[in-house]
């Protein structure tokens, strides 16, 4: 009784309406029924008939919820339309915003390039007299549909020169110049950090490199190393990845594939206008299942917010829907994503423990997880 429940919002900024799960332990309700009053600034549980709320002064915020289930066991569920919602963003703590990589990188100023996992510096002092952006990777399977005589780009390359860097949907392309670090043996393409022995990029041609933004962080060289927890890190790239190229090519579904040729994952990109607010309360209900795991800690304050991208998703490993990948593979509309092997992996694993903090009712849509 007075305890102020632990609560999951997800907010759907276009369609102005949100989902409100109540978190409370079976243990912590009440065997009899229970009563929910829905007020101007609180949503309240109990067992015990309810007065009404009371009437709110002309102009005052209010939201109102409608569709309201007992999911049994473990929430409450609220589907709701409401107005004004920008008055209960503005009162919560700032929103992370995704980093935007092809905004941020500029010619003529100097970058240092570190190692994400240790912080090792990867390239010092790295200055482009030209930062320019890739066409997508299968570009050259397009150009039949273009030209009506022999591809004239055949014999073409897009290697970056001396002062170059070029950006990929999931790269950058460096030209090697001396970096000690690059692979001897010229079968050996993968480039590895010398410290921790991470897999940073690999050797595209004897002169250029490739590094995996999921993999590096890129700074102005007058700032100093601010790690960031790889867990963070890795979903911050991968929704910028999935932003931008949603925003350009109007491409919803994607592959992600590892350096070495096999497909990991199926991502179907649902919506990106979505803000999650989650609060842990004063009960002990957060222990049963949290959206932020680590990163809502007490210093965060009793609300957290974060933009978020919301996918759909199909592992592939162990040859685990095979052929819904095959299919995907076949489809013009599907574009893929390359990352490290390892890095696929951890970002599967990534989305599985995101999977599992939802409320079961929210964690599936038709066959895919969400």
């Amino acid at each position: 009784a007075g305890m102020a429940g632990a609560f999951l919002m997800e907010i759907r900024r276009g369609a102005e309406s949100a989902v409100l799960v109540i978190r409370y332990a079976a243990a912590e309700l009440p065997s009899a029924p229970v009563e929910v009053s829905v007020c101007a600034d609180s949503v309240v549980l109990s067992s015990t008939r309810l007065p009404r709320c009371p009437p709110q002064p002309t102009g005052s915020p209010w939201f109102i919820f409608f569709g309201l289930r007992y999911l049994a066991g473990f929430s409450v569920q609220v589907t709701g339309n409401f107005t004004q919602f920008w008055i209960l963003i503005c009162f919560l703590p700032s929103i992370d915003l995704v980093f935007t990589l092809r905004e941020s990188l500029k010619p003529h100023k100097n970058y240092v390039f570190y190692c994400q996992s240790c912080g090792d510096i990867v390239v010092k002092d790295g200055k482009f007299l030209r930062v320019l952006p890739l066409p997508s990777e299968n570009w050259s399977d397009l150009v039949e549909e273009w030209c009506c005589h022999p591809d004239p780009f055949a014999r073409s390359t897009l290697h970056p020169q001396h002062g170059d860097c070029f950006l990929g949907d999931t790269f950058f392309l460096l030209n090697s110049g001396n970096e000690s670090h690059l692979p001897e043996s010229p079968e050996n393409t993968r480039v590895i950090c010398k410290r921790c022995k991470t897999m940073l990029g690999e050797r595209v041609s004897s002169d250029t490199i490739k590094y995996y933004v999921t993999e590096v962080i890129v700074q102005l060289a007058e700032g100093s190393f601010s790690p960031t927890p790889r867990s963070q890190f890795v979903q911050s790239m991968v929704a910028q990845c999935l932003l931008e190229l949603s925003s350009a090519k109007s491409t919803f579904r994607f592959t992600v594939k590892g350096d070495n040729g096999k497909t990991y994952i199926l991502i179907w990109l649902l919506n990106s206008d979505t803000l999650l607010i989650e609060s842990l309360g004063s009960s002990s209900s957060h222990s049963v299942f949290t959206l932020f795991g680590d990163i809502f800690m007490p210093s965060s304050g009793p609300v957290g917010t974060w933009n978020a991208v919301k996918v759909l998703y199909q592992p592939c490993i162990k040859c685990r829907n095979k052929d819904l990948a095959d299919a995907w593979e076949n489809d013009m509309g599907v574009h893929p994503l390359k990352f490290p092997s390892e890095t696929c992996l951890e970002l599967l694993l990534i989305l599985g423990l995101s999977t599992t903090s939802l409320p079961p009712s929210l964690r599936c849509m038709n066959s895919f997880q969400v």
